[in-house]
């Protein structure tokens, strides 16, 4: 420490000299910042831990981008092997001076509806608890991000049995290409993957707007032998999951810090891919208990028994 520095040293330089030394070369301290602290005595092994645990609370959360609440961030200190109470890091949150992000509402209105082009029936009814594997059902919606260059558009495409985001593009258009191309973007990570993917039982969702009703993205379904499915009401429920997952990256990456203004497409895609990269391999969701999406998806094919090859 410092002081013990300071102390070991004095006699031979002074105090004041010492001090002066050691701020001109990064480590500040003012004489009457010693003195003060050697009135106050030698710290108690009590604080010393609260200090250490107070500490690990906060790398915790700046490593998962300063987003999480009590209940994320107590998780979180498990998995990290910091064995704490939820009242303990709610506590040593409040010394801090930190908290999470908080949510607000967003929906927002991207997708231009046509009831005069055909659409795929509704194959999912708002069940979204029904996948048991993953690759069962994807769903898919993007959103808008304004920028000092204008708007740029963002869209993303979920597995929903594991929560991964399989696909994400910012674009400066929000046309066609914007949303099969995140398709393919996704038919690209399972296929590289090592695990067997067939898209035959994959069924993706979208809502009515023209960009998921085009002639160009059936194809794209089609040709990859996906079925499609668009809700048939018409509001935020027929794609909840992809409402909440569009929610989260607002408020965990665009609105975070409301401050800023983001200077056009190239930052938002560096910032995007980095987002997505921690949402798939850290970030824990609640409703795949408390497990990053890739991590889930593992545990799941660790568990799958392999089928024995044929002689």
């Amino acid at each position: 420490m410092i002081v013990d520095y300071i102390d070991a040293h004095r006699h031979l330089f002074g105090v004041d000299p010492i001090c002066r030394v050691l701020s001109e070369h990064g480590m500040a301290i003012a004489p009457s910042t010693y003195y003060a602290r050697k009135k106050a005595g030698a710290v108690s092994e009590a604080v010393l831990v609260e200090a250490y645990a107070a500490n690990a609370v906060f790398d915790v959360y700046d490593r998962n981008r300063r987003v999480y609440g009590v209940r994320k961030l107590w998780r979180a200190m498990w998995h990290a092997g910091h064995a704490m109470g939820r009242d303990q890091v709610a506590r040593l949150m409040t010394v801090c001076g930190i908290s999470g992000a908080v949510r607000g509402a967003h929906r927002t209105v991207t997708t231009r509806r046509d009831d005069r082009a055909p659409r795929f029936p509704d194959h999912v009814e708002r069940q979204w608890g029904r996948p048991t594997t993953p690759d069962q059902l994807w769903v898919a919606d993007f959103t808008y991000v304004w920028t000092l260059a204008g708007f740029v558009y963002v869209a993303f495409l979920v597995d929903v049995f594991s929560r991964r985001i399989l696909g994400w593009r910012v674009m400066s258009s929000k046309h066609t290409p914007l949303v099969t191309s995140v398709v393919e973007q996704a038919l690209f990570t399972r296929r590289r993957s090592g695990f067997t993917f067939t898209p035959t039982v994959l069924v993706h969702h979208g809502d009515a707007g023209s960009q998921y009703t085009s002639i160009t993205f059936s194809r794209e379904l089609r040709e990859a032998g996906i079925t499609g499915s668009i809700g048939s009401v018409g509001d935020a429920l027929d794609n909840a999951l992809m409402e909440s997952t569009i929610g989260l990256y607002k408020t965990e990456l665009i609105d975070v810090e409301r401050s800023r203004s983001w200077t056009g497409r190239a930052e938002v895609e560096r910032e995007t891919a980095a987002w997505v990269h921690w949402y798939n391999t850290e970030r824990l969701h609640s409703a795949i208990g408390y497990t990053p999406p890739i991590q889930h998806e593992e545990r799941y094919r660790q568990n799958v028994p392999s089928t024995p090859e044929v002689a």
